[in-house]
């Protein structure tokens, strides 16, 4: 190959690329354009790889008419990209124009789970009575869990705490009491508290149990405490979260951490009984283990469901239902 004959082929490339230039339509079209006559195995790739074919003499004229084809093609390439984007970005902009006249489109309102609702009434009800709001850890250790609420390792009250352990010493918290232990073992009487959290226990689901539930727990620790403040607390709370009307009745029971116990039931006008919660005056034993002196002071406490509390006020059989995440389930609250 000669000088002339390769100025011959160098306009044959650069007419190729005026007919594909004018054809172009699209940025798609435009990157395949580019792949085939800049690529490597493109026309202006192979000119460039026979130049060693040409006297040495004629190398540099024949270099400097394939980089200013190759210049120019790259110049219009960048150009015709430059006009295909904006021509792209004009017809999305006419497609999302906007006709101000017509009606918003309507977007539902996000709200509380019904769940964190009675959670939060509950808290503000006892925050209003002067209780503080703790929380502590959902992996617990043996000791907190169990045995510093008086349920040393062989009690068969355990049997009625069907547990997740981690390991030898760790578990999931059955219920929120090892709060009140970490507590009391924090500040001196008196201790006015709720626990609210998160709880688990091996039930399987079903329209009453799950295996994850919520309770509060409250707490209230001083000097010459009795049945009858504890009693007072519930009536107040059953009036301010149910209404009034409510009968409320106790009936003796028994847990490892309170004596004596109860179980407190409520009746709505016309109604059936229904049992809420367990409650009962703290065990001198649970308050020797955190270093008060039951001669000097004793406390009440009692643990409810926030399940219960909202299955209770809305009439709602299926336990399941606040888990599922069904928006015409949550959406009624």
């Amino acid at each position: 190959m000669d000088l002339k004959e390769l100025e011959g082929k160098v306009q044959e490339v650069r007419a190729a690329w005026e007919r594909a230039k004018a054809a172009l339509e699209g940025p798609e079209a435009l990157e395949e354009v580019r792949i085939r006559f800049l690529g490597r195995k493109g026309p202006l790739t192979r000119l460039f790889s026979a130049l060693k074919e040409l006297p040495p003499g004629a190398r540099a004229e024949a270099g400097r008419l394939l980089n200013s084809l190759k210049q120019e093609i790259l110049s219009e390439l960048e150009e015709k990209g430059a006009r295909l984007a904006q021509e792209t970005e004009e017809r999305k902009l006419a497609a999302e124009s906007y006709d101000l006249t017509l009606p918003g489109r309507w977007r539902p309102v996000g709200r509380l789970h019904p769940l964190t609702q009675v959670r939060l009434e509950i808290e503000d009800i006892f925050m209003r009575m002067g209780f503080d709001v703790a929380s502590g850890p959902e992996v617990e250790t043996d000791y907190y869990n169990f045995e510093a609420l008086n349920i040393p390792e062989d009690h068969p009250a355990r049997d009625e705490w069907d547990s997740f352990y981690i390991d030898d010493t760790h578990l999931l918290r059955t219920h929120t009491s090892p709060v009140q232990i970490r507590v009391m073992k924090s500040r001196r009487p008196p201790v006015r508290i709720i626990c609210p959290g998160r709880c688990f226990r091996r039930d399987n689901p079903d329209a009453t149990h799950s295996p994850v539930f919520h309770q509060v727990e409250l707490l209230w620790v001083e000097r010459g405490l009795t049945m009858a403040n504890l009693k007072w607390i519930i009536e107040e709370f059953v009036r301010k979260f149910f209404g009034p009307g409510y009968e409320m009745r106790f009936s003796a029971d028994f847990f490892p951490f309170t004596e004596p116990s109860a179980q407190v039931h409520i009746r709505r006008p016309g109604g059936k009984w229904l049992e809420i919660m367990g409650a009962g005056m703290v065990d001198p034993a649970v308050l020797s283990e955190v270093g008060y002196d039951p001669e000097e002071v004793t406390g009440f406490a009692f643990g409810l469901g926030i399940e219960r509390m909202a299955m209770l006020r809305w009439g709602i059989e299926d336990i399941r239902l606040f888990y599922q995440n069904d928006l015409r389930f949550l959406s009624q609250f």
